[in-house]
């Protein structure tokens, strides 16, 4: 994928700017708005980046639900802290799932004891 190329952060720029563009020009969007979607972009991009580079892709996959969680509340989504950490638990868990099936252990499983004769 040579979209980003070296360049992963001229893009977050562009985004940046184009968020203030836009609010300058009617785009009703508070700072702290524009922050959250700064940081959705970043989270984005780090997913990119980490799938490109098949390495930590869990974490960039968390990453980005925790930065689109904070955009849902930043523009208006009512969950208390304990539903939010709920949907970010049960996004750790699928993700843990998934790298399970990513990973295979140095050594192998070791058979089960036969079991003790009687003396």
């Amino acid at each position: 994928m040579k979209l980003f190329n070296r360049e992963p952060a001229m893009w977050l720029g562009l985004v940046a700017i184009t968020v203030k563009l836009l609010a300058a020009f009617g785009l009703d969007v508070s700072a702290s708005q524009q922050a959250v979607i700064n940081a959705v972009a970043a989270a984005l991009v780090g997913l990119a980046l980490a799938v490109m580079a098949h390495d930590a892709i869990g974490a960039a996959v968390l990453g980005l639900a925790q930065a689109v969680l904070a955009l849902a509340v930043g523009f208006g989504l009512d969950w208390s802290a304990e539903q939010q950490a709920v949907v970010l638990a049960a996004a750790s868990a699928v993700v843990a799932m998934w790298d399970r099936t990513q990973i295979t252990a140095p050594a192998p499983a070791t058979a089960a004891p036969r079991p003790l004769s009687g003396v």
